[in-house]
């Protein structure tokens, strides 16, 4: 049986933090089975290594091993790439084509980002985990599938369940056994080393010495919150191995290649503020909208009073009506529908809308002669609408493009933004 020390120099691993060895030995233990692994860890703390342990040291080995990132493919052609497609099953669709699931068949599959699969694919993949059966699109004939399935994910899938954006039986058959990897933050005594190999790697890769650190700017490597993990210590040796000419690197040139600590907060803290400040800018626009809508519906019913009923009386019949319209009558300017003109009641002191003056002698008793309520409606409904597309684009500007995270952040589904897109042709 393999060790963890053998593993960690077949796959280039290093580190001697529990917390990692601790996830390699779970790999090895795992492997020889058929059961489905779940990799829990923040991005770049290089889970994609975990799923390629399990297949080397497994009775599939010699099968394929196909590892797909489900964040990176359509939401529209998913189903597709992972099921495959019958000729003529939609646009494009000019030949029959295998998915995933059908040519990784005998071998292992990798799902990273699990967390993004659309509801309906994740169906799907449920009915693969429980019985190996899948419909390629457009096809009504069922199909096995001898795969072992690894999925990794960098969300906390049981705020996506919450949410409704991810299945909890899918969960739990994905998840027979969780493997963690814990962030480079947690790996301190691990970030030196692994700051040398890559100083290492590419000084043999650009033909120039390797960097070294001093004490302070080692402690300073240290302290560093790595938010981006192994990737971003990557980066950061790859810079300055290529941009220093002084191969020996002091903690104040060190730090000249460190972004701020207030930049380096995890994205998912904005992704939420930014989520919560859209939910609640719709939401008091849309309480705004149907409260001008009511107040709207009040204005032409107690008008529709007057006319049939003459002011006085309808000043006694609707009280309370008039009072939640013109409020308490606590100041000098005080309505007295007796002795003003019905031709007055909509003046610029109740609503502020400009309406065209109604002569005593030219009442229709009927709605048709209030088209201006439903003018004034009209217009707020516009300007809702033009916030709205507003909203959209900046949203889409923000995240280059990308429909998936801008739906994301307007608290939508990434169909309804395909539709808002084409219906307001942005």
């Amino acid at each position: 049986m393999e060790t963890v020390q053998s593993i960690k120099q077949r796959f280039e691993i290093i580190g001697n933090d529990p917390k990692l060895n601790r996830a390699i030995e779970k790999a090895i233990q795992v492997a020889p089975t058929d059961i489905s692994v779940l990799v829990v860890g923040e991005s770049g703390v290089g889970k994609e290594s975990i799923p390629k342990i399990i297949h080397s040291l497994s009775h599939r080995k010699h099968g394929k091993y196909i590892a797909v990132n489900c964040g990176a493919i359509p939401e529209g052609t998913i189903d597709s790439e992972l099921f495959g497609h019958e000729k003529g099953a939609f646009t494009g669709a000019t030949s029959t084509r295998e998915g995933y699931f059908e040519v990784a068949s005998g071998g292992t599959i990798f799902l990273d980002e699990v967390g993004e699969l659309p509801l309906t694919t994740q169906v799907r993949l449920l009915r693969i985990l429980e019985n190996g059966e899948f419909l390629k699109v457009g096809s009504s004939q069922v199909q096995k599938t001898d795969v072992r399935i690894v999925a990794a994910t960098n969300v906390n899938l049981f705020d996506a369940i919450e949410k409704g954006k991810f299945r909890e039986d899918l969960y739990y058959r994905l998840s027979t056994v969780d493997i963690t990897l814990p962030p480079l933050r947690d790996r301190k005594d691990d970030i030196h080393l692994l700051f040398r190999k890559f100083a290492a790697d590419f000084a043999h890769k650009y033909k120039m010495p390797p960097i070294k650190l001093d004490e302070n700017a080692i402690q300073l490597l240290q302290k560093f919150r790595w938010g981006g993990n192994i990737r971003q210590l990557r980066n950061v040796a790859e810079q300055i191995s290529v941009l220093e000419t002084n191969r020996d690197i002091s903690a104040i040139t060190l730090q000249s290649y460190l972004p701020s600590e207030s930049s380096n907060l995890p994205s998912v803290i904005k992704d939420k503020k930014a989520e919560n400040d859209f939910s609640t800018e719709r939401d008091i626009l849309y309480k705004v909208l149907f409260d001008m809508k009511s107040d709207l519906h009040d204005l032409k019913k107690l008008t529709l009073e007057l006319m049939k009923n003459g002011s006085a009386k309808a000043q006694d019949i609707n009280a309370n009506l008039i009072q939640k319209i013109y409020g308490s009558k606590e100041t000098e300017s005080e309505i007295s529908f007796e002795e003003q003109p019905v031709s007055t009641i909509f003046s610029a002191e109740s609503r502020s809308l400009s309406t065209p003056q109604i002569q005593e002698n030219n009442f229709v008793e009927n709605e048709e002669d209030f088209q201006f309520a439903e003018t004034v409606e009209e217009e707020e409904i516009l300007k809702l609408e033009q916030r709205e597309i507003e909203m959209i684009k900046k949203s889409l500007e923000k995240n280059k493009g990308k429909r998936k995270a801008a739906a994301d952040e307007l608290g939508i589904s990434e169909r309804t933004l395909y539709r808002k897109i084409k219906q307001f042709d942005l």
